[in-house]
């Protein structure tokens, strides 16, 4: 028998109170258990050779900090050692020399060898920062002795051209428009097919420690995807020996030996002085008047080219009437070619074209300073844009300030000189003043020389393009190749050309372009370049 009534009940457990110190307590023990310690900073380096810009360009992210020294870092950014992988940077550098400059390249073996202290280019000490002679350095070993003259990057252009010849290596970022670039073993950066992998003055970079999340930084100074190449031509006239030799030898053949210069350009430029009209007569070698036209079919030649903009400021374009005229309008409209300079109205023949490419904004503007006045389109006829210089230099105003690249076109008094006429100096140069970085000439049969107005280019001249004339002062011309990267102009590279057959420009032999550079460059007045 059980009595249970009799067993005295037991107390149960006393339930424990938690007072708040122990439930922090308590918190902080459950906390530690389940979340790890804080990861400490990834230390970051980034070594002396290493360009400024590429240094200015790293950004640490989340979770790194800079290291006070090498030694200390977790990872470092400095040169690829030879037989690494593939670069994470790659910078390209320039061999240039001040604009005036006649040679136009040298080899990779030439330039190594200045660098060694062996042979001289230019006849002087290669110049360059500090920063570039370390990052060369890296890649070449130690430059012998007086092989390189250290300057200050902002000093080295003022240098150069004070004591020419003088050649530099910059970083492609510090190109201005004043400096010719030189190839190195048949390479320009400037070059639409350039191989950075393959060209001796690009330095490899690579980062060496786990690289932390968040890191960022620019992997090159040169990227295609920011560089606009624009050719500027002088005088097309289609007529007489051109025309004839058309009909001869096929619409493509006055092109045939520079075709590759004009269709390699992002955007290909040709002032066609003469309209376009159904009914133009057969192609002559002479004719009794200067009165012009083509027929049609000679687009297909422009077509062929990839020409991407026609200027309309020659003085020929109303010699077969506006009916012509109107006539030419049609026929770029129809193969989507745009115009400026001229048009169906004076309204459209003043109108800005503007152009976007690779994030560069051209704009384009003409006019036709010399006439006849009969060329000149009105509020209701259609022909060329007479010239208000007031206007324009407005116009070129508003463009810069709005962000744009401003290239202005003349029509301008033609003179048989490698030396502008004081009217031409002053209206190139004024328009350069207000804002428009190129300034061309496109009514020169006789190639003239040029100058600086700041960085923007002057360009009294360039010659014909396609015409007829084949006087020995006549024959040799210009085209010029205009390069704008990340929305500057940066640099142009002359390209010389001599007329054959009274219709088909040829590249000139290294000998001919030496003798007519030296002419022209010796015609011009160059401004003082100052640090």
């Amino acid at each position: 028998m059980v009595l249970s009534a009799c067993i005295p009940a037991q107390a149960a457990p006393d339930t424990p109170v938690l007072t708040s110190t122990a439930a922090s307590s308590l918190e902080r023990i459950e906390q530690t258990a389940t979340v790890p310690a804080e990861a400490a900073p990834v230390r970051v380096w980034v070594g002396e050779e290493v360009p400024p810009a590429l240094a200015r360009s790293v950004k640490l992210g989340d979770g790194a900090v800079w290291a006070s020294s090498s030694a200390e870092a977790d990872v470092r950014l400095g040169l690829a050692e030879s037989g690494a992988e593939g670069p994470e940077a790659q910078w390209v550098y320039v061999l240039a020399a001040p604009f005036p400059t006649v040679e136009d390249e040298v080899s990779a073996a030439a330039l190594r060898s200045a660098w060694q202290g062996k042979t001289m280019l230019g006849g002087h000490a290669l110049r360059m920062s500090a920063a570039t002679s370390a990052a060369l350095e890296g890649l070449w070993g130690q430059a012998g002795a007086e092989a390189v003259e250290i300057l200050p990057e902002g000093e080295l252009l003022a240098a150069a051209w004070g004591k020419q010849p003088g050649w530099v290596v910059i970083p492609f970022e510090a190109l201005s428009p004043r400096w010719k670039v030189l190839r190195v073993g048949g390479q320009s950066p400037l070059d639409a097919g350039f191989s950075a992998e393959n060209y001796a003055l690009t330095v490899p970079y690579r980062w060496t420690g786990e690289i932390p999340a968040g890191l960022s930084w620019a992997k090159t100074n040169r990227e295609a995807g920011r560089m606009t190449s624009l050719v500027l031509t002088g005088t097309t006239a289609l007529v007489r020996q051109v025309a004839l030799r058309m009909e001869e030898k096929g619409v493509d053949y006055p092109g045939l030996k520079i075709g590759d210069w004009l269709r390699e350009a992002d955007i290909t430029h040709v002032s066609n002085e003469v309209p376009f009209d159904s009914n133009c007569p057969p192609a002559v070698p002479l004719r009794r008047e200067m009165r012009f036209c083509s027929d049609p079919k000679y687009m297909e030649l422009l077509s062929g080219l990839g020409v991407d903009v026609v200027e309309l400021t020659g003085n020929h374009l109303m010699d077969w009437g506006p009916e012509a005229m109107l006539e030419t309008m049609d026929v770029y409209a129809a193969h989507d070619v745009p115009t400026y300079g001229g048009g169906r109205n004076l309204e459209e023949a003043q109108a800005v074209l503007e152009m976007e490419h690779n994030g560069n904004q051209l704009a384009f503007v003409g006019c036709n300073v010399m006439g006849p006045e009969v060329d000149w389109a009105t509020e209701t006829t259609p022909g060329s844009a007479p010239c208000d210089l007031d206007a324009l230099e407005a116009q070129v105003r508003a463009l810069a300030q709005a962000g744009k690249l401003p290239i202005v076109t003349f029509q301008h008094f033609e003179l048989d000189d490698f030396r502008p006429q004081s009217a031409q100096r002053i209206d190139f140069q004024r328009m350069a003043a207000a804002g428009a970085v190129i300034v061309s000439g496109s009514q020169a049969h006789h190639a003239q020389t040029m100058t600086f107005v700041g960085d923007s280019l002057v360009h009294y001249g360039l010659g014909n393009l396609f015409f007829d004339q084949m006087t020995k002062a006549n024959r040799p011309a210009f085209i010029d190749r205009h390069i704008f990267y990340d929305g500057r102009y940066v640099g142009t590279e002359l390209m010389t050309i001599l007329l054959e057959d009274g219709a088909q420009p040829r590249p000139m032999t290294a000998e001919e372009r030496r003798v007519f550079l030296g002419k022209v460059f010796g015609a011009a007045v160059w401004p003082k370049v100052t640090p």
